[in-house]
């Protein structure tokens, strides 16, 4: 029998996506190849305090609790990290002093992060010094996926449709509301969608519809990022279609989310995580086929426009009155909770919820051995 691999799963996190992380850390864990892999979970707190095994598991949700070892309920609580050095490759346990007493060797890694300090890059940073494999896209994919002014600018060089927008800088916004109101009025107009530039799962964003909800607006997306971008609102149906893959990725069936009763006006963060009865996600999307082959198109030249490795869930806005079809944004590391698109469109594809796990850690590992055989230095 072939030795189990130790997958460290780390969830939680700095960012306003830390609940939703635990949650889609607690899927990925309920639903492993428990006889292919052994599971370290590791917790990152609010605060960006690494918690041990033992702590992380009394994070989980029981369900999660049960496809652990029973004994890391009882492991001391050590304080853990992962050190940039790759001489110290897996989870370094420390004592009361800050001394090092032992290491976890973890020959693969799921950041199931989302959102800052996670899915931007650093996290990926890290894992790169470290030379831990690692499900997902890398430092450059993760940081312009994650930045929605930088992945626009390479959506539009790769030649993708999208709707109108604007975006600034808090500070410029604290210098000059007058002037940005009047820019956002000429070049987008209302009702326009505000949002922070880097974040996801619809945190700090609103829809505006008049110059006093359009300033609340930006003062609420400015305390999330320091870059806020403004949208022109669409009247469209929200399309979303999944992709798996390193150098040669593969897009699922489209599903759409549609919305029955929605007062927000848009799918904010409690109809996304939330059982609510107000939101159905629909896989396959009921679209034709040539547009559902558009669209697993246009999602994989997105994906490789930001270079894109691993997974990713790409979205669209399908206008209602023309039928033009628009690229929204990238996620790179898109929920995997009970209620997430991602997961559901590649089981209508055909690929199961554990089947895709192993596919994104062979991935993971694929794209290691390939990256080890680049020369980093002259001799």
């Amino acid at each position: 029998m072939a030795k189990k691999l130790r997958v460290g799963v780390i969830f939680g996190g700095r960012s306003g996506e830390h609940e939703v992380s635990i949650r889609s850390a607690a899927s990925v864990i309920e639903s492993i190849d428990r006889t292919k892999y052994d599971v370290v979970p590791v917790a990152i707190s609010r605060e960006g305090k690494w918690l041990s095994p033992a702590e992380a598991f009394h994070l989980l949700p029981s369900a999660a609790q049960t496809a652990l070892p029973v004994k890391l309920a009882a492991d001391v609580r050590d304080a853990v990290t992962i050190l940039g050095d790759p001489s110290h490759t897996g989870l370094l346990s420390f004592d009361r002093n800050g001394g090092p007493v032992s290491s976890q060797k973890l020959d693969v890694v799921f950041p199931v992060l989302h959102g800052p300090f996670g899915e931007d890059g650093t996290l990926q940073g890290l894992l790169e010094m470290a030379n831990i494999p690692y499900v997902g896209c890398g430092v450059l994919a993760s940081a312009c996926g994650m930045d929605k002014v930088a992945m626009k600018l390479l959506f539009l060089q790769a030649g993708l449709p999208m709707c109108k927008y604007v975006w600034f800088l808090r500070s410029q916004w604290q210098k000059d509301r007058k002037g940005i109101v009047r820019t956002i009025k000429r070049k987008i107009g209302l009702p326009c969608f505000v949002k922070p530039a880097n974040l996801g799962s619809s945190v700090g964003v609103s829809r505006a519809h008049d110059k006093e909800s359009l300033e609340r607006a930006v003062d609420l997306a400015a305390q999330y990022d320091r870059k806020i971008v403004v949208e022109e609102a669409v009247d469209a149906r929200e399309i979303e279609c999944a992709v798996i893959g390193n150098d040669e990725p593969k897009a699922s069936l489209p599903g759409e989310y549609v919305i029955h009763d929605n007062s927000a006006g848009f799918l904010d963060y409690t109809e996304k995580y939330t059982k609510t009865g107000n939101v159905e996600f629909v896989v396959p999307a009921p679209i034709s086929k040539s547009l559902a082959t558009r669209i697993q198109k246009m999602a994989l030249t997105a994906f490789q426009s930001i270079d894109g490795a691993g997974l990713a869930r790409v979205d669209f806005f399908l206008r209602r009155h023309s039928n033009e079809l628009l690229i929204n944004e990238l996620n790179t590391m898109p929920g995997l909770t009970e209620v997430s698109g991602y997961p559901k469109m590649w089981t209508a594809s055909g690929l199961s919820y554990t089947e895709m796990l192993n596919v994104l850690i062979e991935l993971a590992l694929e794209r290691h051995r390939e990256k080890s055989t680049t020369k980093i230095s002259r001799t």
